[in-house]
């Protein structure tokens, strides 16, 4: 009996690795044919440079979308098929633009309204600049940027090896900065480009400007 039990554990074990190097050698054949064969980077590389910009809701986000649908039925899978779903959709309108009162002198500034941010008035927004380097400061200011216009001006963390920790480490200004600064009354916000230095001013010129001086922005921030 002992020997009928030793030899069916044998074949179960056996089985069992046996199996194991299947399923082995099929992940390895998958991986070395995403790895060798794969079209993931021309279709990337279409999307990115042929269709370009795919901002939810606009047309070549429609067009990626067809292409998408158009190269998956290449591939032999039993079905394919799209989704409808609601999504919100920005418009840029006229070109931005915005410029500093330094006393008398009056200096041009280069502007971008971010994606899905409100279109300022017809006439403008000018008011007094509050230079702030992170959310933390700006509740610390509280009541005081009632009114104002809130730049947010933290740089990229140059020590950081890993270059996305120094991004993700600065990008929150970007990404909730307008909707903190609008807690306190701020009547707009201004965030520096995500990168680890100014890219229009010293910074000795650039810091007194943007401390005591105005600042007017026309923004062509959709709809």
């Amino acid at each position: 009996m002992k020997k009928i039990h030793f030899l069916i554990s044998l074949f179960f074990i056996g089985f069992a690795l046996f199996a194991q190097t299947n399923d082995e050698m099929v992940i390895k054949q998958i991986y070395n044919a995403s790895l060798t064969h794969s079209k993931c980077y021309s279709w990337l590389d279409y999307l990115s440079n042929s269709i370009g910009a795919r901002l939810s809701g606009s047309e070549n986000a429609e067009k990626a979308v067809q292409y998408t649908k158009a190269q998956l039925e290449t591939l032999g899978f039993d079905r394919v098929y799209l989704q409808e779903v609601m999504v919100p959709k920005w418009v840029r309108g006229a070109k931005e633009v915005a410029y500093i009162l330094d006393h008398k002198s009056k200096i041009n500034i280069p502007v971008c309204a971010l994606g899905s941010s409100i279109a300022t008035p017809k006439n403008g927004i000018m008011s007094e600049v509050i230079e702030v380097k992170s959310i933390k400061e700006l509740e610390s200011l509280g009541e005081k940027i009632k009114g104002k216009i809130v730049f947010f001006n933290r740089p990229m963390e140059q020590e950081n090896i890993e270059t996305f920790e120094s991004y993700g480490g600065c990008v929150d200004q970007r990404a909730v900065g307008a909707k903190e600064a609008s807690k306190y009354g701020a009547v707009a916000t201004i965030v520096r480009s995500m990168n680890m230095r100014l890219d229009d001013f010293s910074a000795h010129r650039k810091s007194k400007l943007w401390r005591y001086s105005k600042i007017t922005i026309y923004s062509g921030g959709g709809n």
